[in-house]
């Protein structure tokens, strides 16, 4: 009875083994092709962001910030009567310094500089040439830049990527058509992300302007562009 317990395990351990030995091997991944796929959408900017200050200087700095204090608010008053937004105002820095005059080594107080910083968003682009001269006629000294943008930039972006997608599909079927092949699905999809134009215009004004002298800005084209990179499977 012994005997034919082992013979029978061992029969089994035989049969489990020629199994496994004619079991089919696993099936090779089918051949990838890896394509890059470049999408770009050109639109006109339509809003934009100033970043203009008022500086003033004291003798105190309770008398420095109470002036900046009352430039700034001039400005932001003008802005207002203008058409622009309280919420379209914001204070991006604020800061009150010494400044100080060197003779024979030495360091005198000679006052105290307060600066208020504040970025202003403009909704109708044509109107930022005007909306600048207001601000310095007003009491700001200083303009650090003008932003452009979008108000559909997500919505672009997307369609960038969308023409991105399909100009990676049309290489990879051109890779494959000259290998001989073609393409039977897509495997994998990266996004490179998306970059746009064009820079922020750099400016800097001091002094007030004259009415008719209101700077002529011109906001150009952005272009948005996306990349992606596709990983397609060959028949």
């Amino acid at each position: 009875m012994i005997r034919a317990i082992v013979l029978s395990a061992m029969l089994g351990l035989v049969m489990t083994t020629t199994s496994e030995a004619q079991a089919p091997a696993p099936a090779s991944p089918p051949p990838t092709v890896v394509a890059r796929g470049d999408g770009q959408v050109t639109a006109v900017p339509d809003m934009a962001t100033i970043a203009l200050g008022a500086e003033q200087t004291a003798r105190s700095p309770k008398e420095a910030q109470a002036a900046v204090a009352a430039a700034m608010t001039a400005v932001q008053q003008r802005l207002l009567a203008a058409g622009v937004p309280k919420d379209a105002m914001r204070t991006t820095a604020y800061d009150v310094q010494a400044q100080f005059d060197w003779n024979n080594g030495r360091q005198t107080l000679r006052g105290y500089l307060a600066r208020h910083a504040i970025d202003v968003r403009v909704d109708d682009v044509a109107r930022v040439g005007e909306l600048l001269d207001v601000a310095i006629t007003a009491g700001g000294t200083s303009v650090q830049g003008v932003r452009f943008d979008l108000k559909r930039r997500a919505a672009l972006e997307r369609e960038a990527l969308t023409r991105a997608v399909a100009d990676a599909r049309a290489r990879a079927d051109a890779m494959a058509a000259g290998a001989g092949t073609s393409v039977s699905r897509v495997v994998r999809i990266e996004e490179g992300g998306a970059v746009s134009g064009p820079e922020p215009v750099m400016m800097r004004m001091a002094a007030p302007m004259a009415a008719e002298a209101a700077p002529p800005v011109a906001p150009g084209e952005t272009v948005i562009r996306a990349t992606v990179t596709l990983t397609a499977a060959l028949k």
